[in-house]
């Protein structure tokens, strides 16, 4: 049996880090743009606002005391690529609905944010699963961060021009979405694409093709109760499922990933 060499605390607690610098650098934008009045200082909030809590769990997930689950240049590329992709395709294949059903379209959104956030992890299952072995969560969260990240500075912007909206509008529209990331396109794609990578590696094919879809539908019937319910209480409900089961899975799979790495010979390690 072999044991991998430990990896630095400042990098397994990187999410902390990012957490604490990301609410403080919210707070000194935010507060400087009011005081200055300087507009250029809007896209600064609204990235930093929109980003941090988001890239904090996408963190969390990838590091574990063993190392990071995937390779950081391919999560890197899932975030920035899914964020482009599904936001724009997302928007598109709404407005059409729209156009098409009028505000019955609300019940598609669900199923359109959901599988467009899947595009570009398919393509890194397809082209990268050996390093991404076992990383399907992290690949996930990081489709569901890119996406995430601008979909919130456009609600912010939004609600910045808005009548009756202004800064307070702006401020309030990015914390709650902040608050609320991990509960939604975070967990939801996350879990998704965890089942996706499992289906590939189990032996069991008939469980990994009921979890693909049974978290897919999962995804989909959260999402779609999200949008089309304004009950505080049947939110709450969606919020816990959502995080318990994100929080499942990142325990899950860095245990896994410790595991492996114990026994795995092509992964770092000492004797």
């Amino acid at each position: 049996m072999t044991a991998q060499h430990p990896y630095p605390w400042h990098l397994r607690l990187s999410w902390l880090l990012v957490l604490l610098c990301g609410l403080l650098a919210y707070i000194a934008t935010f507060v400087i743009m009011v005081l200055t009045g300087n507009p250029i200082m809007l896209p600064t909030v609204l990235l930093v606002g929109a980003a941090t809590i988001p890239v904090t769990v996408l963190l969390l997930a990838q590091s574990t005391r063993s190392g990071p689950l995937v390779p950081s240049r391919i999560v890197l590329v899932t975030a920035a690529a899914s964020g482009l992709f599904a936001i724009c395709a997302a928007g598109l294949e709404e407005r059409i609905a729209g156009a098409l059903l009028g505000r019955a379209s609300i019940l598609l959104v669900g199923v359109i944010e959901e599988s467009t956030k899947l595009v570009v992890p398919l393509i890194v299952l397809a082209l990268a699963h050996r390093l991404t072995r076992g990383g399907g969560l992290v690949i996930g969260i990081a489709s569901g961060t890119g996406f995430a990240v601008l979909e919130t500075m456009g609600y912010g912007f939004g609600a910045l021009l808005s009548r009756g909206g202004g800064l307070g509008a702006l401020d309030a529209t990015l914390v709650l979405r902040g608050v609320l990331v991990p509960a939604g396109h975070v967990a939801w794609t996350g879990t998704v694409c965890a089942a996706l990578w499992f289906l590939l590696e189990t032996s069991h094919k008939a469980l990994g093709t009921l979890a693909v879809a049974g978290s897919l539908l999962g995804a989909v019937v959260l999402h779609t109760a999200w949008d089309a319910s304004g009950s505080l209480a049947l939110h709450v409900v969606i919020a816990l499922v959502s995080v318990g089961a994100l929080l499942t899975l990142v325990i899950t799979s860095h245990r896994s990933f410790v595991r492996r790495g114990l026994t795995d010979p092509a992964l770092p390690a000492t004797a």
